[in-house]
């Protein structure tokens, strides 16, 4: 895939890239369908076990384009978040881990994709953002978001000033896991790619779609429904392979089957 998203897959690793740096990869509709598309992708993509996204350039994202298209353009790309499940920021189910490398600016609905990732590393230059207020715009899947995954007053610090956060105060609000030199991003991300990639990729989606629905299902509906994901993955080659690996005591060969 080329334009203003990239999709590369290296061995099972597959990297997003936002890739309009000229305008810090603002997000015009030309974007938007570039980036569903990677996430649709990368989703059925069945070589792809883990994720790391990313941008181009000093931005990972300013966030909606106001000056390329106009506020029209803007609408139509960011903020009237329909809830189309076209994208993981507004409902795509992808049960694979996703990692953000956060490179910059990430500001607006590259805030909410960030909000939506498994694994969030920030380069020490990194800025957090939700501008949308001081332009007369409510935020919403950022609103719906952020307090589960920072909790109330850092979600409100974020949402209802409109203020850029650094990477350090990202991490201490828990959107950030860890913050390291501008220069070691992709490395440190790549390194925890291939950590997950020790882990039996079947068993992953499973742990993360359990973890994920039992969040919103009654505590025994939420067993009954892990129980059941236990049973399918305890069906496949993957499971029987670590059996017999652990028996042999060596490492396992996945093949995501």
């Amino acid at each position: 895939m080329a334009g203003t998203v990239l999709y590369e897959r290296d061995g099972h690793i597959a990297t997003i890239t936002y890739n309009r740096p000229e305008a810090l990869n603002a997000i015009n509709t030309e974007l938007r369908a570039d980036l569903n598309a990677a996430w649709v992708q990368f989703r059925d993509d069945e070589e792809a076990w883990v994720g790391i996204v990313t941008g181009q350039g000093r931005a990972f994202s300013a966030g909606a384009d106001l000056r390329g298209g106009g506020a029209g353009d803007a609408t139509n790309a960011t903020f009237w978040e329909t809830p189309g499940m076209t994208s993981l920021e507004n409902g795509l189910e992808i049960w694979k881990p996703v990692i953000a490398a956060v490179n910059g600016y990430c500001l607006g609905f590259a805030c909410t994709l960030v909000a939506a990732c498994d694994f969030v590393i920030a380069s020490e230059r990194a800025e957090f953002g939700f501008p949308e207020v001081r332009i007369g715009v409510p935020t919403i899947q950022g609103s719906i978001r952020m307090p589960r995954k920072v909790g109330w007053q850092n979600a409100m610090e974020l949402l209802l000033i409109g203020e850029r956060v650094g990477a350090q105060r990202a991490k201490e609000m828990g959107l950030v896991g860890k913050v390291v030199p501008h220069e070691d991003l992709l490395p440190e991300a790549r390194k925890l790619a291939e950590r997950l990639l020790l882990s039996a990729p079947l068993a992953v989606r499973a742990t993360k779609e359990v973890a994920a629905r039992g969040q919103q299902l009654p505590f025994t509906d939420a067993v009954r429904f892990g129980e059941t994901m236990r049973r399918v993955a305890g069906a496949t080659d993957d499971a029987k392979e670590g059996m017999a690996a652990a028996r042999e005591k060596r490492t396992p060969t996945w093949h995501g089957r």
